[in-house]
């Protein structure tokens, strides 16, 4: 059945039976069918069309820092464009840059250029493609803040550009999201400042960062959703539940907002964890708390 994609890319850029995990930063995840590591657009095209023509299930994703991979792992094909659609160009106040790119890799390009608006991004691990697609934001900044044109493939495998207005850019939604489309690059528009004011802003953020989540942990971020009025951290401490661990699963003593993988976690481990969280945050607060992560895979 998978013949034909080494008409596609190199043998190389083929993986059988990949473990996620590997492709995660909560290091949890059962294995996928098939991944490749498509290097252009247009070899992007070219896979989904040999998907759609063969029925395969399809999954794109980043850099994985916003994934619960299941223990029992992804049936089909996974296209991973983290890493792999990694071009960067800067003209004046603009970057272009592809989807593939890390979020702290670009903010640094930016800072190197005198360029003010990417400094939030400086500690964000994922790459700009998912970013673009949560409309990621930190520190009082946000993607939609920058984003000047997007461009992306369709379901049906057409090319197509966004102006602001039309991308739907909210709190950690977009219509990227919305609509399933693949995002594969976007230009940003930023502002000229002294790259030692930029600099600073992104050490105090680095610093803070350090300080206040547990980046010696693997995990995938903020686990939920900020529900309106509250910060999610210190409600999940309020209701006496940092610390709690399920398995190697465990809400961090650091920082409650995260679930980490203290050790050999598993996705049933995590999703029972949060399963719990949210049951006693409906409980105290008649608060229907929302995951900010992404679970994919077979149940």
């Amino acid at each position: 059945m998978y013949s034909e994609l080494f008409n596609i890319l190199p043998p190389e850029r083929i993986r059988i039976n990949e473990p996620m995990k590997e492709h995660s930063s909560f290091k949890i995840g059962g294995p996928v069918d098939i991944m490749v590591l498509p290097e252009s657009i247009e070899e992007i095209q070219r896979i989904l069309h040999y998907c759609r023509k063969q029925d395969i299930p399809c999954f794109v994703f980043g850099l994985g820092s916003n994934l619960l991979v299941r223990d029992k792992g992804i049936r089909g094909l996974a296209i991973k464009v983290g890493n792999n659609l990694k071009n960067i160009s800067i003209c004046n106040d603009t970057i272009f840059a592809e989807a593939g790119v890390r979020l702290a890799e670009l903010s640094q390009a930016a800072a190197d250029y005198s360029l003010s608006g990417l400094e939030f991004a400086e500690g964000i691990p994922g790459s700009l493609g998912g970013a673009v697609v949560m409309n990621a934001g930190a520190y009082g900044g946000e993607m939609k803040d920058v984003l000047k044109e997007v461009r992306a493939i369709t379901p049906a495998g057409k090319l197509s550009s966004f102006k602001p207005e039309e991308m739907k850019l909210s709190y950690r939604g977009s219509i990227f999201q919305e609509e399933e489309l693949i995002v594969v690059s976007a230009l940003m528009q930023l502002k000229k400042e002294r790259a030692e004011d930029i600099r600073a802003r992104m050490q105090d953020f680095a610093k803070r960062r350090r300080q206040k989540q547990p980046l010696e942990y693997p995990s995938a971020g903020s686990t939920f959703r900020r529900p309106s009025g509250f910060f999610v951290g210190p409600m999940i401490e309020g209701m006496g539940l940092k610390g709690l661990k399920v398995g190697g699963a465990e809400v961090s003593r650091k920082h409650a907002g995260f679930i980490i993988n203290s050790g050999n976690a598993t996705a049933s481990e995590v999703l029972e964890l949060i399963a719990i969280v949210k049951a006693k945050a409906k409980e105290q607060y008649g608060i229907e708390l929302e995951t900010e992560i992404k679970v994919i895979g077979e149940e």
